[in-house]
């Protein structure tokens, strides 16, 4: 028997207030109690839980990581809407939370060591909630059935491409964030968008009006700044950050301290979608820059990655699994402790990078032509038009040679 339903509603939902959770959420029948509720972790471990797919990417032991780092906190990623269509939570659009035991078992663990999770809606790439609900009602209801399944004291809206082109989906998305920040007291909500050297972009942008002219206000707004004018790696992300800070600041009319700290960075560890390189140097300046600073989230992409290729450089590629510089395992995720306010376990990390190019060209009798209906991950080469192209990240019925902000197809050259 549920010990809360055993206490009586009264009663149960004085405790759940004390511990800074909804009655609603706590109290839930079913598949609620999937996964067991842990004590609230401080929100400095939320706000540096680095990303983490639970079912995709080739997924560590959580608890590993935890032994070996310091770590108490993840971001599980992403809750999706169903990629047959539809207004309910799944991960990944394909597996169901209503019938989820797969992350409801690693979110047990995670909690059972006593860490805990938020998790993370939207991403790049797939269907949003936001895009495929109704209103904003719609979409907060979805998203409630998440926060009562795993008993969530935290989850991440990640608006990026090609949500956050859709200004209807956005305000879906902001809407529902709202909404659930008013039925779950004490949740703490990030929002994190794509970073420019000018904070965000155009998109990004309009986001943080639409949030103003709502009047929601989130613990942070995140920007990722990589993939794409990230070259000079940490220098270029803290300008990009001072950049965000004046741009919270002129929105929301606050103080460069009060948008410090409703700020957030959420980094790429290792190798970039588009090949940049964020090294253990570069990590360690962008935290010392954060703490500084005092600002209110430092994350990354990801967890899975966090460990090292073989070989160490993945020949000069991306991948979802591995970070393509030298390290120890969990290395970065070290990090995230020390902004936590941790201490994480001793051990020196190494981290020299070897830039290798794809080789140019060659026959493309040698790799698969492209499909519309196939699904490619970093590293995956194809055929079309007469030259091969390289993905640089997840992607799906996106036709090589089509430009775009993100140009996920690099050209190779003829063949």
């Amino acid at each position: 028997m549920n010990r809360l339903k055993a206490l009586g509603t009264g009663v149960a939902a004085a405790l759940l207030a004390a511990a800074g959770l909804g009655t609603a959420a706590a109290l839930g029948t079913g598949e609620a109690s999937a996964a067991p509720t842990a004590s609230a972790l401080s929100s400095s471990w939320y706000a540096a839980a680095p990303y983490l797919m639970p079912l995709d990417n080739n997924p560590p032991d959580a608890t590993a990581i935890m032994d070996a780092s310091g770590l108490k906190a993840f971001q599980l990623a992403f809750i999706l809407a169903p990629s047959g269509g539809g207004c309910s939570p799944t991960w990944g659009g394909t597996s169901p939370v209503s019938s989820d035991t797969s992350v409801a078992a690693t979110i047990s663990a995670i909690r059972a060591k006593g860490g805990d999770v938020s998790v993370s809606i939207g991403g790049y790439g797939g269907t949003k909630l936001g895009q495929a609900c109704s209103d904003a009602a719609s979409t907060a209801a979805a998203y409630q059935q998440v926060v009562d399944k795993y008993q969530l004291k935290a989850i991440d809206f990640d608006l990026e491409e090609p949500e956050y082109e859709n200004t209807a989906a956005v305000a879906n998305e902001l809407g529902a964030a709202k909404i659930l920040q008013q039925n779950n007291p004490g949740i703490y909500l990030s929002v994190t968008t794509p970073g420019t050297s000018a904070g965000t972009g155009w998109f990004g942008t309009q986001m943080l009006d639409e949030a103003k002219s709502i009047g929601f206000t989130p613990n942070n707004f995140s920007i990722m700044p990589f993939d794409g004018g990230f070259d000079n790696g940490a220098a270029s992300q803290t300008a990009a950050l001072t950049a965000f800070n004046s741009l919270l600041q002129s929105t929301f009319g606050w103080s460069a301290a009060t948008a410090y700290a409703h700020e957030g960075f959420s980094g790429m560890n290792g190798r970039s979608d588009t090949g940049e390189y964020f090294t253990h140097a570069d990590f360690q300046t962008v935290l010392d820059y954060a703490t500084s600073h005092g600002m209110g989230r430092f994350t990354f992409w990801s967890l899975n990655r966090d460990r090292q290729c073989s070989p160490p450089d993945n020949n000069g590629s991306t991948s979802g699994s591995c970070s393509s510089v030298a390290q120890n395992s969990w290395d970065f995720a070290k990090y995230s402790v020390e902004f936590a306010g941790a201490t994480p376990p001793t051990g020196t990390p190494t981290d020299t990078p070897t830039t290798t190019t794809p080789p140019a060209g060659g026959s493309c009798a040698d790799v698969a032509a492209w499909s519309a209906s196939a699904v490619y991950t970093g590293g995956d080469e194809v055929s079309y038009g007469g030259h091969k192209w390289l993905a640089q990240w997840w992607t799906t019925n996106e036709q090589p040679g089509t430009t775009g902000e993100w140009g996920v197809w690099k050209d190779e050259g003829s063949c």
